[in-house]
C-alpha cells in the first residue's frame, strides 16, 4: 500500500494545483481526471492495439490447436512461430495495463487521503490531529454514524470535522502555512448541491445523496458494455464472467454509499470519462479497424518486398525434339 500512497502523493501536486485555482474539490476532480485520462490515452491505444492483433490470429490459433489436439506441445510450437512470425506478443498488452493501473491506484490514494496526498502536510502532525478528535467524546474520524466508516476514509472524516471550527484548525497545524491551507481546503467540498464529505449511508436511502451510488453503478456498467460492444466480446461474457459485470459494479456502489461522496464522486467522474475514451476509441481504434489497417500493411509490405527482387530475363531455349515438335505443331495447323 505505501507505494500506492508514493503515487498518491505525485498525484496530490496536481490535484492541489486545481484546487488552488478553482477552488472548489469536485470541479478540481473533474478537470483532474480529464488531465489524467489525456495523458494515460497513449497507453489505451497500445493496450488496444495489442488486443486487436491477438484478436486477428485467434481463427489461425484455433486451427493449429484443432490439428495437434493430441500433441499439446506441438500445437504451444506452432502458435508460437505464428506470433513471431506475425510480429505479435501475446503480453504486448501487460506493461500499458500495469502503468494505468499503478496511476489509478495512486489518484485514489490521493482522493482518499488528501491531508497527506493532496496538502501534503506531514503524516505525524494528521495523525496528532486525528488522535486528538478521537479523544473528544463524541466525534470519530475513523467512522461514525453522520460519516464515512473505516480507517482508510479518516482523513476526509477529519477534513469534515475541521470544517465547523477554524479554531480547531489553528490549534492542530501550526506549522508554515498548513492553518491557512486546511482552512481553505476545507471549504471547498460543495459541489452540485453536494457536500462531498459527507457519506450517502448516513442521509438515508431516500435523499438525493443515493445518486452518487447510483450513478457510480450505471456508468460502470455503461462503460463495460459498451467497451465489450465495442471490442466484439459482448456476446462471449458467460458463467461467471457475467456475475463479475454485475457484481464488481454493484460492489463499487456499496462502498460509494458507504463512504464519504468524493471518492464514489471521483468514480463516476473516472467511469465518465473512460466511457467517453471508450467511444474515441471504437471509432478510430477498434478492433476491425486495426485488423485492416494491419492487413492492408502486411500486403503493402508483401508488394514493396516483390518490387525489390530484381528482374532477369530468361530466354527460352529449344532444344532439336522441341523445334521438331514446334515444326510439327505447324505443319498441323
Amino acid at each position: 500500500m505505501q507505494i500506492f500512497g508514493f503515487f498518491g502523493s505525485i498525484m496530490g501536486y496536481l490535484l492541489w494545483g486545481l484546487f488552488y485555482v478553482f477552488q472548489n474539490f469536485g470541479v478540481s476532480i473533474i478537470i483532474f481526471t480529464i488531465i489524467v485520462k489525456v495523458v494515460l490515452f497513449p497507453f489505451s491505444i497500445k493496450q488496444q492495439k495489442s488486443m486487436a492483433s491477438t484478436a486477428r490470429l485467434q481463427k489461425k490459433q484455433k486451427e493449429i490447436r484443432e490439428k495437434y489436439a493430441n500433441n499439446k506441445q506441438k500445437a504451444n510450437e506452432e502458435v508460437q512461430k505464428l506470433y513471431e512470425k506475425e510480429g505479435v506478443s501475446p503480453a504486448g498488452g501487460c506493461l500499458t495495463s500495469i502503468v494505468p493501473m499503478f496511476i489509478m491506484l495512486g489518484i485514489f490514494y490521493c482522493v482518499a487521503y488528501p491531508l497527506t496526498n493532496t496538502l501534503h502536510i506531514n503524516a505525524d502532525i494528521v495523525k496528532q490531529a486525528t488522535d486528538f478528535i478521537n479523544s473528544i467524546p463524541g466525534f470519530s474520524a475513523t467512522g461514525s454514524a453522520v460519516m464515512g466508516t473505516g480507517a482508510t476514509y479518516q482523513e476526509i472524516n477529519l477534513v469534515r470535522i475541521l470544517a465547523d471550527s477554524k479554531e480547531l484548525i489553528n490549534q492542530l497545524f501550526t506549522t508554515g502555512n498548513d492553518a491557512a491551507n486546511v482552512e481553505m481546503f476545507v471549504n471547498g467540498f460543495n459541489f452540485a448541491g453536494f457536500n462531498l464529505l459527507i457519506s450517502p449511508s448516513s442521509q438515508g436511502f431516500f435523499s438525493i445523496y443515493i445518486l452518487i451510488p447510483v450513478f457510480c453503478f450505471v456508468t460502470s456498467v455503461a462503460t463495460s458494455l459498451i467497451t465489450m460492444k465495442l471490442n466484439g466480446s459482448a456476446q462471449s461474457q458467460q458463467g461467471c464472467m457475467k456475475i463479475m459485470f454485475i457484481g464488481l459494479p454493484l460492489f463499487s456502489a456499496w462502498i460509494a454509499y458507504s463512504v464519504p461522496a468524493a471518492v464514489g464522486f471521483y468514480w463516476i467522474c473516472n467511469s465518465v470519462f473512460s466511457l467517453v475514451q471508450s467511444l474515441i476509441m471504437g471509432k478510430f481504434y477498434s478492433p476491425a479497424i486495426l485488423t485492416a489497417k494491419s492487413e492492408a500493411q502486411h500486403i503493402a509490405l508483401l508488394e514493396q518486398q516483390e518490387a525489390q527482387v530484381k528482374y532477369e530475363y530468361a530466354p527460352v531455349v529449344y532444344s532439336g525434339d522441341n523445334k521438331q515438335s514446334k515444326k510439327n505443331n505447324k505443319k498441323k495447323k
